[in-house]
């Protein structure tokens, strides 16, 4: 399978999940390295261009198309599993555990979770301390330039 990441031009030379770790994000907690990528470049894009305005947007960013062997073990969170909020921001500490546990408990490299940005849709979060990872390679990495209308 193929998944998509869009990043800025300095993170676009490898997979790590050092700025997800540093920060935090809706599905880990401060200190939990995920990767996060979507099935899709529009969802892609469009989980990001939720965090920018006109004003903020960078012209730096770079869409990956990363390369998942299909053996690779996958596992899925559902909505009826969360609990209410779990798509609110800010982050909730619930989705957060979720993610966090995935990491910890290092059975499989991917889950499948919802897109709190577009209702039905789904991302896929990247363990890179699991095994498999080695095997997730970077196939292209093109300049994404956002169309300005978004941000009308």
């Amino acid at each position: 399978m193929e998944v998509y990441r869009l990043t800025r031009e300095r993170f676009a030379k490898g997979l790590s999940g050092k700025g997800s770790s540093m920060m935090g994000a809706r599905w880990n907690s401060v200190g939990v390295e995920l990767i996060y990528t979507a099935p899709n470049r529009a969802l892609a894009m469009a989980e990001v261009a939720v965090h920018l305005t006109l004003a903020t947007m960078p012209s730096d960013y770079h869409m990956l198309t990363i390369f998942v062997p299909d053996d690779i073990e996958l596992s899925i969170v559902v909505v009826s599993d969360l609990l209410s909020g779990w798509n609110e921001f800010p982050y909730s500490s619930s989705s957060q555990s979720v993610g966090d546990k995935f990491a910890a408990n290092n059975h499989s490299c991917l889950l499948k979770v919802p897109s709190a940005v577009v209702q039905g849709e789904h991302n896929i979060l990247i363990n890179p301390k699991h095994k498999d990872f080695l095997r997730i390679k970077i196939v292209e990495t093109v300049k994404f330039p956002f169309d300005k209308r978004i941000f009308k």
